[in-house]
């Protein structure tokens, strides 16, 4: 029905001004008219100005009726051009409740999509030159040490095979660890890209956390920290991308272990409403971040002196930017000496 509402508009207007010419002119020229043309030869000539006079004034009226419509269409034209020059989130005045308001409505829409998607865009840009400035430092100080070792092992400067050992364990180290921040920034890169596809599986939750609890036991116990959980016995089914999924609760206790003092470990996981609520809390000493939400920019680590053996700083932001894509939220919360890292997802129907 809406989609006929300008047409009705139009034809109305159309009716509306044949009548009006019709009453208009008919009165006037059988008035007029008929004073100087009695003769009946006259008839001819007489309807051929009453069709004309008719049709002007039709032309007239109905252009005076429209005349909005038209200025509208033409305020429409304007912001349209506005926006494809640039005034990205220009939006049109809405008036009247038909075609041409819902045509403005959806150039509202669109420009506002624009402008979103332009932010993003330029957001996304910042960040990758950012990241490619910090990636850049990092991976500068394991290859200058390489670099470094390797000339010393080229010129032959060593005292013996004890130290040509403890030279060469040191490339080693250092490679491994370039090669960690390389896999890293290509992993955080991809994450970002528009084309990721992830690959969904229906999972119960509870059951892919006791495994993985399961397997980092043995290396938290070596560490002194010991794992207290609480998790639900209730099944929770949650749509994820396993692989990637996996990669977070790693990140996590990954994190613990490098970050904890020696103490407990404390893993919840419950449903509270429509969402499956996982938490794990470690005790930390001296966090030197006033906003614990700082935790998940890329390139943080725990301690400002950016240590080689802080990591990259960058697992958190990987670990965010997965759950995010999942559609749930990732949250830090320090208290009393306790970090605690909150997940929640909503659970599937």
């Amino acid at each position: 029905m809406r989609s006929k509402k300008l047409s009705v508009q139009l034809l109305t207007a159309i009716a509306i001004s044949f009548l009006i010419s019709v009453i208009i002119i008919g009165s006037i020229l059988l008035y007029v008219l008929g004073y100087f043309f009695e003769k009946p030869n006259d008839v001819t000539l007489f309807n051929l100005l009453w069709i004309f006079a008719v049709i002007l004034t039709f032309i007239i009226s109905l252009l005076v009726i429209i005349r909005k419509k038209i200025k509208y269409i033409q305020h429409i034209t304007d912001s349209v051009q506005a926006i494809a020059n640039g005034k990205l989130g220009n939006t049109i005045e809405i008036k009247g409740n038909d075609e041409l308001s819902q045509l403005a409505k959806n150039i509202n829409y669109m420009s506002k999509e624009l402008e979103s998607k332009f932010e993003h865009e330029r957001e996304i840009e910042s960040a990758k030159n950012e990241l490619i400035t910090n990636i850049s430092h990092d991976l500068r100080t394991p290859l200058t040490s390489i670099i470094g070792y390797v000339d010393l092992l080229r010129k032959k400067e060593y005292r013996d095979d004890e130290q040509l050992y403890d030279y060469l364990e040191t490339i080693y180290s250092k490679s491994q660890n370039f090669s960690k921040l390389i896999n890293e920034l290509f992993e955080y890169t991809k994450l970002t890209s528009p084309d990721l596809k992830l690959n969904f599986t229906e999972v119960e939750l509870g059951g892919l956390l006791e495994q993985i609890i399961g397997e980092y036991s043995p290396i938290l116990e070596k560490e002194g920290l010991y794992i207290q959980k609480s998790i639900t016995q209730e099944d929770i089914l949650v749509s994820m991308d396993i692989e990637k999924m996996v990669r977070v609760y790693d990140n996590l206790l990954i994190n613990t272990i490098k970050y904890s003092m020696p103490s407990l470990i404390k893993i919840n996981l419950q449903i509270v409403d429509i969402k499956a609520v996982f938490s794990i809390s470690n005790q930390t000493e001296n966090l030197q971040v006033q906003d614990v939400s700082e935790l998940f920019e890329r390139f943080y680590r725990g301690d400002k002196a950016r240590k080689e053996d802080g990591g990259s700083g960058i697992g958190l932001a990987i670990s965010k930017r997965i759950i995010e894509l999942h559609g749930g939220t990732i949250e830090a919360d320090y208290k009393e000496g306790w970090l605690t890292f909150t997940i929640e997802f909503i659970i599937k129907e």
